[in-house]
């Protein structure tokens, strides 16, 4: 395979930006994520991918939770911000406005168009990532507008 035309490929898949949040106790972790997907309606499920060395993923492991918190289309600068991984960048989550969610506790973030919270039915290894199967649980929303997508941001997977 060639790897440039595989990137080239996969860089055209279109993709929404989201704040993927956990908590566990008093310790939370926010990231951005463009592996989202809805995977059923009926119960309502989605499908998350998550980087297995990521502080988001040990803590979705041990509360078995997380919520998925929409970007809007002027939020390019935070997706950037929660980008960064925690281990790197730890003060990534200062000045971020949040409140628990009420039923998982997982992070939702104020200034979002709004949210989704999820428990975990399922999960599967790929690769670097572990794909979290989970049942929306409780849905919110803050704020009208349109949604953050990757083109648009200019941001790029690595592919």
């Amino acid at each position: 395979m060639d790897p440039a035309v595989k990137k080239t490929v996969l860089r055209w898949f279109t993709y929404g930006l989201h704040a993927v949040t956990a908590a566990d106790g008093d310790e939370f972790a926010l990231m951005t994520a463009n592996f989202v997907t809805q995977s059923s309606f009926t119960p309502p499920h989605l499908t998350v991918a998550v980087e297995v060395e990521s502080k988001t993923h040990r803590l979705i492991e041990a509360s078995g939770a997380f919520a998925v918190n929409v970007y809007g289309a002027d939020q390019r600068d935070l997706a950037g911000q929660l980008g960064r991984t925690s281990a790197r960048s730890p003060e990534k989550v200062e000045g971020v406005a949040w409140r628990p969610g009420p039923e998982t506790g997982s992070p939702l973030l104020a200034d979002c168009l709004g949210w989704l919270e999820c428990r975990v039915t399922g999960s599967l290894p790929s690769g670097d990532h572990t794909v979290y199967v989970a049942e929306v649980v409780e849905a919110g929303v803050n704020r009208e507008g349109g949604p953050l997508i990757m083109s648009e941001a200019g941001f790029r997977h690595s592919g």
